[in-house]
This record gives structure tokens, sequence and C-alpha cells, in this order.
């Protein structure tokens, strides 16, 4: 027997949530499994965290900075919601094909996994076992995939089926199956998989781990020490960026979807490249070397004008410039390639790196504690005056002095500039955009910065009126931001306020306006008030 016209589809399209359902529980579980699994293998072999690296690393610089401009620090875990959402909906999808025309979602299902697989593989670091999470997942997946759908209602199952289906000719499930049956089987399934995943956060003990590690070191103490913050260096305005950045709220912009769990035990630095004197350390042998407190801000490229995406801290760390002169490196090197633990590469301009003047450091300290696991734990480059991208390496395992015509950084074959100095910048902090002000004195500050050069002056202008100079607060030195604020005799009405700052050098801020690609964004930062 068989159903015609309208009866049949309107079995299918019954059949067909009830079967989107299957899919999305099946590929779920098969996720679930394969974290599991990759928690034991090695966390970075996550089918899910393998495409999103790949994600990340094939996104246009437009779409990174949209990304950036819209999520800030949240731009991860979108990613990862966006690519959940994309999977579900192709998980939707095989459960309906599945039941449709079986076996076809079971093949896209083992499709999709083994792709997984194979861009595990591929990924930095990665060895041919980092397919086996994505192989057993997709395995299990398949099976729970056919499952779950023969046991998708007996009403709702369309008599048109293959052969090799499962299904007796009658259109019922072997069985009879019912919804609460159908149900059933989805929930047990549904469970196990939140249990894998349990199991597979508690199998991740090494997170904890290196957290328990990193509580316990104590920071050498150092040789050379920063001189104290002056007085005058944080004006106490309310609702401004403080002079140092508490490491909870410094910014955090990177390609780990996952951090890296690096215990020092295991870590260390290799110098190679064009050297005569190639050398590795432990880090041991780095906490017993003299170590330097300095004061950076450091900035992202993707920084806005007006933008957050940029923090001012105290690091401790040793000197590159002392590891560079140990390996000794060779005539025509003009570039130090760094690389992270999670494949990560940075282009450094070696002369900045050698310069006597500019304290450029393997931190491991940040604020008066070692570096958060976030922050590059264990080890780190800090490079003043040159933008995160070309510079700031977290996690760093590799110092390799090289030239730029022969290698790159991850991101300037991507659209980014191969060296990245950081341009002089202000920014409004108060008041902001939408808050009610009345007429009267009002205070706008904020901060300004050109690192390794200095600020000496910062105006401020409203409307088209004169720029006025506006009140600086002190600063540790020339690597830092520092704080300026001024006094506005307000009147009722709508008025536009703007900034310009300028440096140690008599260089005024321009108004240019530029976005952050290919080397950082320029203009001035400006917005509207109402007074009233």
């Amino acid at each position: 027997m068989s159903v015609r016209g309208g009866d049949d589809r309107g079995v299918r399209r019954r059949g067909d949530g009830a079967a989107a359902l299957a899919g999305v529980v099946a590929a779920g579980a098969g996720l679930a499994l394969a974290e599991l699994v990759a928690a034991v293998v090695d966390p970075a072999s996550s089918p899910v965290l393998a495409l999103g690296g790949v994600v990340v690393d094939s996104v246009p610089p437009g779409l990174k900075d949209f990304a950036v401009q819209w999520f800030g620090t949240a731009d991860k875990l979108v990613l990862l919601l966006t690519m959940g959402a994309v999977l579900a909906a192709g998980a939707a999808l095989a459960g309906v094909l599945e039941r449709r025309r079986p076996p076809a979602g079971r093949v896209l299902l083992a499709v999709v996994g083994l792709a997984l697989g194979l861009v595990a593989m591929t990924r930095p670091g990665a060895s041919p076992v980092w397919a086996l999470p994505a192989i057993l997942g997709v395995g299990v997946g398949v099976v729970l995939l056919r499952a779950l759908v023969v046991r998708v209602p007996a009403a709702t199952v369309p008599v048109a089926v293959a052969p090799d289906a499962g299904v007796p000719p009658d259109g019922a499930v072997a069985g009879g199956a019912s919804r609460r049956t159908f149900l059933t089987w989805t929930g047990a399934t549904a469970a196990g998989a939140v249990i894998a995943l349990v199991a597979a956060r508690a199998a991740s003990a090494g997170s904890r781990a290196v957290q328990v590690v990193r509580d316990a070191v104590r920071l050498p103490s150092p040789s050379t020490a920063a001189p104290a913050v002056p007085a005058g260096a944080d004006l106490g305005v309310p609702d401004a960026a403080p002079y140092v950045t508490p490491n909870d709220d410094f910014y955090r912009i990177d390609t780990a979807l996952r951090v890296p769990q690096v215990d020092p035990a295991t870590w260390t630095l290799r110098v190679t490249g064009l050297v005569d004197e190639p050398f590795e350390i432990t880090w041991d042998e780095l906490l017993a070397l003299p170590m330097t407190e300095h004061h950076v801000t450091l900035c992202c490229v993707s920084n806005e004008v007006g933008g957050d995406l940029i923090g001012n801290a105290l690091w401790l760390g040793h000197p590159v410039r002392e590891l560079l002169a140990r390996a000794r490196p060779q005539a025509g090197a003009d570039m130090v390639l760094s690389t992270s633990v999670d494949g990560f590469t940075a282009g450094t301009p070696l002369e900045v790196l050698t310069d006597p003047d500019r304290e450029c450091l393997v931190a491991i300290g940040m604020n008066g504690e070692p570096l958060p696991e976030q922050h590059g734990f264990p080890a780190r480059l800090v490079v003043p005056g040159l933008y995160g991208y070309v510079s700031a390496t977290k996690w760093v395992t590799e110092l390799k002095v090289t030239r730029f015509a022969d290698d790159e950084g991850y991101w300037t074959p991507r659209g980014w500039s191969a060296r990245g100095p950081v341009k002089l910048q202000s920014r409004i902090d108060v008041p902001r955009p939408g808050t009610p002000l009345e007429p009267g004195d009002v205070v706008v500050a904020g901060v300004a910065w050109a690192q390794h050069t200095g600020i000496s002056g910062v105006e401020v202008r409203i409307d088209d009126g004169e720029w006025e100079a506006a009140e600086l607060a002190e600063t540790v030195g020339p690597d830092t931001w520092r704080q300026w604020r001024f006094v506005w005799d307000a009147t009722a009405g709508e008025h536009t306020v703007a900034v310009r700052a300028t440096d140690a050098d008599g260089q005024v801020q321009t108004d240019a306006e530029a976005p952050p690609a290919p080397d950082g964004a320029t203009g001035w930062h400006s917005f509207d008030l109402t007074v009233g």
C-alpha cells in the first residue's frame, strides 16, 4: 500500500520535525563523544576547535574588523555559537534526509565528520591521532542517527521508503514505535551527550593543573625595578580608564579559541634561525635570569578610533635583546619571527628587539602576579611601540631570527602590514555619548598614547571653536598612555566634542580617518552631546 498526494506530503511534513530533532541529538552526541576523546588525546584535537581555527585563519581583514568592532572580546564566543547553529542546521538536514532517502543522512554525517578529522590533522602541532576524536564521534553519530530515525513515531513515518531502510512495508516502525518510545530514545541519547560533555570537562584536568601550577609560582624580584607610579598619574575621574589596567579588565584579542594550557615544567623557549649560537632555555632557566620591570601600554591594531582594545600594565620579564645577543644574529637578518604554542606567529623588526633604549621583554609577570593564562602564561612577548599583531606573541615558544624577505607573520599574508608601529591616538572616556548633562562645568577626560615616543599635549575642541589645552596627568615614561582632563563650561543645546594629541616629537594627531586595516586606525575621536 502507499500514501498519495496531499496525505503523503502532510505525513512527510509531520515527520520531518521529529527526524530533524533526531539528527541534532545524534550529531550532538557524536560531538560530545569527540570532545571526550579529544580531552584524552589532546584538547586541541577537538573537531569544533579545529574547525573554528580554520575559520579564524581564513577570515579576511574586513570581516575580522567587523567582528571585533561589534563583539569586541566576545568575538570567539560569537564564532562558536555561529558554528554551533550551522552544525545544528546541518544535523537537522541529515535527520530529514535519513528519513526520506536513507542512507543519505548517514552519508552526510559521515562526510562532515571525516572532514572534521582531516581538518584536525592539519592544525599546527597536530599528529595523525588528532583525527581520532572526529572519527569515533562520527561513527557513534551515524549509528545513533539511524537508531533514532527508525523510531520516529509510526504515525508520521512515510510509507515510500528504501527497501533497506529497516522499516516494514506497511509504514509502521519495527516494534510499533510510539511518540513516547521516540522521546525516550532521544532523551536518553541527549542525556548521554551531556554526560560525555561533563566527562570531557573532567578529563581536561590539564587546565586546572596548570592553574594550580600558576598559583604556586613565586615571581623573582626584579634586578631592574620599574619607577614608582607618580601620584599624579591617575587623575581620579570617575568612569575614566585607570592608569594601570587590572588584569581581569585587560583586553584579549588573539586567534586561540581555547586558551592554551602550557605546563611550565615542559615549556621551553628556543632561539633559532640566522644565529651563530642557537640555544634553548627551560622555565627554571628563564626564572634564574635577571628580570626587568617596565610599564608598557599594549594596543591591538583592530582598535577603532575611540576603542577600548588597549591597556596599560606593569610587566616583569627578561630583556629580549639579551637573549638575542647570546644567540649572535648573523649579518642580513632583520626580523624575529616569534611563534606561539598554538602556531600563531608575529614578525618583529630585529632592530626594535635589540634597541638598548627599548624594554622588549619575554614577560612572565603582569601587575605583580604571574601572567594570567589568557594573557600568555607562562611567557609572552611585550614590545613597546608596536601593535600586538607584530609583537605581542602569547605562550611564546620560539624566537627565529630571519628576514622579512623570507618569512611572514600570521597576519601579513592576510592583508595586514608587515610592520605595525602604534599610531598617535587619543580617546574621550567621559562623558560618554548619551550621558545627560546639565549646563555648567562638565569634566571631559580620557587617555592619549604614542608608545615609545610619549605624549606632550592634549587639546579639546567644542563644536567649531578653538582647540584648548587639557590638563595632562603625570606618567612613568613614554611607553605608557597618559590621562588628560578638561573642564568645559557647558551651555544648553547640542554640541560636538573632539580631542587630539601631540607627541613628544611635536607631531599632531591627524584628522584623516582610516580604518584599522592594514596598519591601524587614525582620526580624531569626537561625538555629539546634549546639554540641558
